[in-house]
């Protein structure tokens, strides 16, 4: 019984991902999109070879919210695995480079609903402007635990590793551990 669930489920990732695959500005061979994912802006979404998309995760680009009108991108590179229940949302730009692995529910995103202002704190947040603080980029070979946060404006190192439940406020360097609540350098590979 369970190979039998274990290939319908196959079946139905491949059926998704050949009528999904075409909707995206590119789409690397052997790549699979996740079961009960939601995609917004596939059309500013460019995805390299052999990427997986774990099931119930978001790649949002939104070109418009509100009143507002953006032109982002997300980008992401070759043999990457974003786990399951993970959100990638951009107005502006994340860049993910090749071999980078995430756990499940992991946030990166480019942007927030409004700024920590005056004139903003009576709008209902969901009616807030987004604003970007500036692109995230993700360099080869990272390796993000689960429930780890990536927030504006990030620039994550080659080889680095992001603990889990952490919240990246501030760059990574390359072959560097980052861990807590905002993340700090706990250790250092020369």
């Amino acid at each position: 019984m369970n190979k039998l669930f274990y290939y319908l489920e196959r079946m139905k990732v491949h059926a998704l991902t050949a009528l999904k695959r075409h909707d995206f500005k590119s789409f690397g061979k052997r790549s699979f999109l996740g079961l009960h994912t939601v995609y917004v802006g596939e059309v500013h979404i460019s995805i390299g070879d052999d990427f997986i998309l774990g099931s119930h995760s978001r790649l949002t680009a939104w070109e418009q919210f509100n009143e507002q009108s953006f032109t982002p991108e997300i980008i992401i590179g070759n043999n990457c695995n974003i786990g399951q229940q993970s959100h990638i949302t951009a107005i502006n730009s994340i860049r993910i480079g090749n071999n980078v692995l995430t756990g499940p529910k992991v946030l990166i995103t480019d942007n927030s609903h409004g700024r920590f202002v005056q004139e903003e704190l009576d709008i209902a947040p969901i009616k807030r402007p987004l604003c970007s603080k500036g692109p995230v980029v993700i360099e080869d070979n990272v390796w993000i635990g689960e429930k780890a946060s990536i927030l504006p404006g990030v620039h994550i190192g080659k080889g680095a590793i992001i603990a889990a439940n952490s919240v990246v406020t501030h760059d990574v360097p390359a072959y560097s551990i980052a861990a807590g609540v905002p993340a700090k350098i706990i250790k250092q590979l020369k």
